[in-house]
């Protein structure tokens, strides 16, 4: 019962002490906390609005008071203040500051010309949450793009062997995929009743022109003449026969048993579709030759880093298999369709293989070198990016921060270029930024 009563008296005189503070008659022993006494005091840690100027006993509960912490400045903000409220029970507001005795949390002050969007907080408080500032500046971005890259052969350097005879191959040389070649060189041999019967007919008219050089009858010599200019351009721009075997028939008086298909350019023998005995038409491919001593290398380039290459970009090929190889090479052609799979670009680089290390469908790597200086760069992790803005959040007073929409460039290093909405010199938060997002965007009512 005695218990009881205390207790009763103890509420009692709460509530006059809450009255005696609203008329400005508070005791010292009891009082709500002002500005004037938050610098030192001690308070219930279960009733907030007890407080007292030296230790003691709570007069509701009988707890022990505990002394307060070193008081916080809080962040000062120019411009008219409009009201005052409870940053954990926004609904809380007065018009002087003070604590809310339901709380017994400090009144943080609300001005008419705060940004959107602007967090305050104490700069202890922002340290604790892991809250850092970094300063925007000059930044050399762009780590090394490396990618792989397979060997190609030279499309403008493959050459098709065709035949302009209709017959049968008698011999193949060219016996084999890989075989190197060169320009002139004997592929295969091809017999063909057609060409053999051009020949006799060359002959006939060289024969002709001989016997009909002194004939009295007039145009007989120019005749025979023009007969043979005429079988020698067949032999020649129909069936393909070089000048020398024009002359060797000529001067042997007999024809070629087998006309040879020869190699037009040196390179090696990608393909082959001639075989001995096997009867051919005019037309028909024998064999594919490519020349290697310049080849391509074709890379795919990932969407995300299509801005840093373009047409005379260079790069340089290292291989797995060539330890000491380390060639430079541009970008001669960038594909203009992408990959609708891999989101992947492939582009085209050319480099010289006079050694014939770089043979083709090998897998190389391709090194962009990309380092370049930009006037204004961010840490990433300073970066909010909402899909449809950027934002960072800009420090305009100590433990004040207000997001600001920003246009953000390349990457690299852990920095990001700023394009627009930031200058050198400002500072930014640069780590805690989503608990900083998090709350501005509760503060400014978005979702």
């Amino acid at each position: 019962m005695r218990r009881a009563l205390w207790v009763l008296l103890a509420l009692g005189a709460g509530f006059a002490g809450g009255y005696l503070a609203r008329e400005g008659a508070l005791p010292a022993w009891l009082h709500r906390h002002g500005p004037e006494q938050a610098a030192k005091g001690y308070h219930c840690p279960m009733h907030p609005q007890v407080r007292s100027d030296r230790p003691g006993n709570c007069p509701i509960c009988g707890m022990k008071l505990v002394p307060d912490e070193p008081p916080i400045e809080a962040p000062k903000q120019s411009g008219k203040i409009l009201y005052y409220r409870d940053p954990a029970d926004p609904a809380y507001r007065s018009d002087r500051p003070g604590f809310n005795p339901e709380t017994g949390n400090e009144l943080e002050p609300v001005y008419e010309e705060a940004p959107p969007g602007l967090v305050m907080a104490a700069p202890e408080k922002l340290n604790l949450l892991g809250v850092a500032v970094a300063e925007a500046g000059p930044r050399t971005l762009g780590e090394p793009l490396r990618v792989t890259g397979r060997v190609a052969v030279d499309e403008r350097r493959i050459v098709r062997v065709e035949t302009r005879l209709e017959g049968w191959i008698e011999e193949v040389r060219a016996d084999f995929v890989g075989r190197q070649v060169r320009r002139g060189e004997t592929l295969a041999t091809v017999y063909s009743p057609e060409l053999a019967a051009s020949q006799k007919e060359f002959l006939l008219a060289r024969r002709a022109q001989r016997d009909l050089a002194g004939a009295a009858a007039p145009g007989a010599a120019d005749a025979a003449g023009e007969m043979l200019r005429a079988a020698r351009i067949r032999l020649e721009r129909h069936f393909g026969l070089r000048p020398a075997f024009i002359e060797q028939i000529e001067r042997t008086g007999e024809p070629l048993r087998a006309a040879p298909v020869e190699a037009p350019a040196d390179g090696f023998v990608l393909e082959r579709k001639a075989f001995a005995g096997q009867m051919v038409r005019p037309g028909m491919e024998l064999f594919t030759l490519a020349d290697l001593d310049r080849v391509w290398v074709l890379a795919s380039i990932p969407e995300a880093d299509l801005g840093a290459i373009r047409t005379g970009s260079r790069a340089v090929i290292t291989a797995s298999f060539a330890p000491r190889l380390r060639r430079a090479a541009a970008v001669a052609h960038v594909q203009p369709r992408a990959d609708a799979e891999s989101r992947t670009l492939d582009v085209r680089l050319e480099l010289d293989n006079q050694d014939g290390v770089l043979r083709p469908d090998l897998y190389v790597d391709v090194e962009f070198p990309r380092a370049r200086r930009v006037r204004v760069a961010v840490p990433e992790e300073a970066l909010v990016d909402r899909g449809d803005e950027q934002i960072v959040y800009v420090e305009t007073a100590r433990g004040s921060f207000a997001p600001r929409r920003v246009v953000a460039g390349e990457r690299g290093g852990g920095w990001v270029e700023i394009l627009e909405g930031l200058k050198a010199g400002e500072r930014v938060a640069s780590s805690g930024v989503f608990l900083l997002d998090s709350e501005s965007r509760m503060r400014s009512g978005a979702r």
